[in-house]
């Protein structure tokens, strides 16, 4: 296997686990993105890959090699940091030719990759500045520049678009997508983020509290999450959940209103306590259906985001007509038909 296999792979700081067993396999020019809250561990595996931290327990495979000994500059890895580490003496030339200097490469050699990296990240009239005099997109490119002169097994990227406004982030977004399409290069990304991950890869790895929750691919993820807490991370606005009893065929919620689940609401089953999960985008405004208030109105343009109140719960729903609707307004709404998620209330875990 020529991408990165981890196995049963630990990480403890004295009594303190952080990573209680993380299997993951990336394929050899797949693109991973590791999403995940603040603290659930993803940054801490990456540099676990990058030999940047000691792995207490399993294994790390790049390239069919097992790397748990091996020096991080002998891992055939390339790192792009959040905060960029650049060197402010040294030009965007100097700093993307850095490494390959340090190997003992040839001047002529290591001006070729410099050059060649630059026409592809459009820093070729830049190479003679120096970090201060870039803006954070273009520090951004030389740091990925840098990784690209190495040619790598595998690029690592910890949060690189964190400190860019939005509109660069979308445009760095891109920019790093159509750079893996054409470097086909085994790239594992972590985020915090879901609108990167879900636009970005081809394979995300949901991650919390140190543990994997679910791996697929992103639409997977939309359309199949595997409980709770991965269909109320996937997905912008999230998730709404509702909380109810299926029984008889039907699914209540507390107050008695119906919610539409047709065939998933088994007959055959006792009384059991569930989430009813819906999209915000599967809910309409219409002339009949589930009564509700509307609570708040936010139009964003191309679309508008409504918050309802169905009896003591809230819900969102983003709809593409302009609706001439106000705080305080009764209406009615319908859900998409077979659209609707459902989850054991205890485990959280999503029923079949």
């Amino acid at each position: 296997m020529n991408g990165v296999r981890i196995e049963g792979v630990r990480k403890a700081y004295g009594a303190l686990d952080v990573l209680h067993g993380i299997d993951i396999d990336i394929e050899d020019g797949e693109f991973v993105t590791l999403v995940g809250p603040s603290g659930c561990g993803k940054s801490t595996l990456l540099r676990m890959i990058a030999g940047l931290e000691t792995i207490s327990d399993g294994t790390i495979n790049i390239a069919g090699r097992v790397v748990n000994e091996v020096a991080p500059k002998d891992r055939d890895i390339a790192m792009v940091f959040q905060n960029y580490a650049l060197y402010p003496h040294m030009t965007v030339a100097q700093n993307m030719g850095f490494s390959l200097k340090l190997r003992g490469v040839d001047a002529l050699k290591i001006k070729s990759a410099v050059e060649a990296a630059a026409e592809i990240l459009d820093l070729s009239k830049l190479l003679e500045r120096y970090p201060k005099q870039l803006s954070g997109g273009q520090r951004q490119r030389v740091a990925m520049g840098r990784a690209i002169v190495r040619d790598p097994e595998v690029f690592l990227f910890d949060e690189p678009l964190s400190n860019l406004d939005a509109k660069l982030r979308v445009q760095m977004r891109s920019e790093i997508k159509g750079l893996h399409q054409r470097l086909k290069t085994t790239t594992i990304y972590v985020t915090h983020d879901q609108i990167e991950a879900m636009t970005m890869a081809d394979k995300i790895v949901v991650m919390r509290d140190g543990r994997v929750e679910q791996v697929g691919k992103p639409l997977d993820l939309y359309d199949r999450p595997a409980n709770l807490f991965v269909a109320g991370f996937i997905g912008s606005p999230s998730m709404n959940f509702l909380p109810a009893t299926m029984s008889a065929g039907s699914v209540r919620m507390a107050d008695g209103i119906a919610l539409p689940a047709g065939a998933r609401a088994d007959a055959g089953n006792a009384p059991q306590q569930v989430m009813y999960g819906i999209r915000p985008e599967h809910i309409a405004v219409a002339a009949e259906g589930i009564p509700a208030t509307v609570s708040l109105v936010e139009p964003t343009g191309a679309e508008t985001v409504l918050s309802f109140a169905i009896g003591k719960e809230t819900l969102t729903a983003v709809v593409r007509d302009r609706l001439s609707v106000q705080p305080g307004d009764q209406v009615f709404l319908q859900f998409q038909q077979g659209a609707e998620h459902l989850f054991d209330a205890a485990s959280g875990a999503r029923l079949a």
